[in-house]
């Protein structure tokens, strides 16, 4: 059975080593974090990984539900590797997928509210802050289509064609296929995004071949498909089909307090990668 994951991490965990070729790992331990660097090089990479060619990092850290402090080791790693995707100059769009009226799904909007949005403070603004040498940011909620009636891709190619940013970012919730990847997993990639994919409900693509700029996806696990519960558990995986589980997805029962920290540091790492004259100590107080 094909377990459903957003993860490149976990997908290339399930592989055996013969089916590796096109894809070249890097793990490391980095004080608190363990940060993965997977590469997918070519076109047998892909259809092993079932992910377009790219860079795809994950960086484990402390669970968010049971870490308060934000500005530490796990910080450092996360700003470390945004930056490794972001040119050192030009604007940058953040844009948060996702649904704010379901928790699992609310990372994204929560995210892009604690963006430090730049693009506004010019001439008097600038001179009343003392805020000089920003890099230009902007941010957006994108909300989802059963509310707005139009696709995220389509809103954020809109935007585009306005603001013309030279770089996208995007966060948004993921699945995974360990639970223990829950709650303290970033993933991060070159290639985009497809909302609503993990959970069987794939949307627009969301990438530079559809925005016509680069796009940098931002991404923390927040629900698993219930069939890797089943089959994990019981080690039957001819039990899942029989029981419906597969249309299941299953999420923490501290998902709340998840969501809001996980979208408090991922927000603060972006800050910091594109602010870096700015301490995180500071950003923090800029943001609240």
């Amino acid at each position: 059975m094909d377990f459903r994951t957003d993860l490149a991490l976990e997908r290339c965990e399930s592989l055996d080593k013969k089916d590796t070729d096109g894809i070249e790992i890097e793990a490391f331990e980095a004080k608190k974090a363990k940060v993965s660097r997977i590469s997918v090089t070519n076109k047998n990479g892909e259809k092993a990984v079932g992910k377009p060619m790219g860079e795809y990092v994950t960086v484990e850290v402390a669970p968010f539900a049971r870490q308060a402090q934000f500005i530490d080791d796990s910080l450092d790693a996360l700003v470390t590797e945004i930056r490794r995707f972001l040119p050192e100059k030009g604007s940058v769009l953040v844009a948060g997928l996702g649904n704010m009226k379901i928790t699992p799904d609310a990372l994204g909007p929560k995210c892009a509210s604690m963006i430090f949005s730049t693009r506004h403070i010019t001439g008097e603004i600038q001179k009343a802050t003392g805020l000089y040498g920003l890099r230009c940011v902007s941010s957006v909620s994108t909300g989802v289509t059963g509310d707005t009636g139009v696709e995220a891709g389509e809103l954020l190619k809109g935007i585009i064609d306005g603001v013309k940013p030279d770089t996208v970012i995007t966060v948004d919730a993921l699945a995974a296929r360990s639970v223990s990847r829950l709650g303290n997993t970033v993933q991060m990639c070159s290639t985009g995004i497809v909302p609503g994919s993990g959970v069987g409900n794939a949307r627009r693509e969301i990438s530079e071949k559809t925005l016509g700029v680069p796009v940098v996806a931002i991404g923390v696990p927040t629900v698993v498909d219930a069939a890797t519960l089943v089959a994990d558990y019981s080690g039957d995986v001819s039990f899942v089909s029989d029981n419906g589980t597969e249309n299941m997805m299953v999420t923490p029962r501290e998902i709340d307090l998840m969501i809001e920290r996980a979208a408090k540091l991922t927000a603060l790492a972006i800050n910091c990668a594109l602010q870096p004259d700015i301490s995180p100590e500071d950003m923090l107080i800029l943001t609240s």
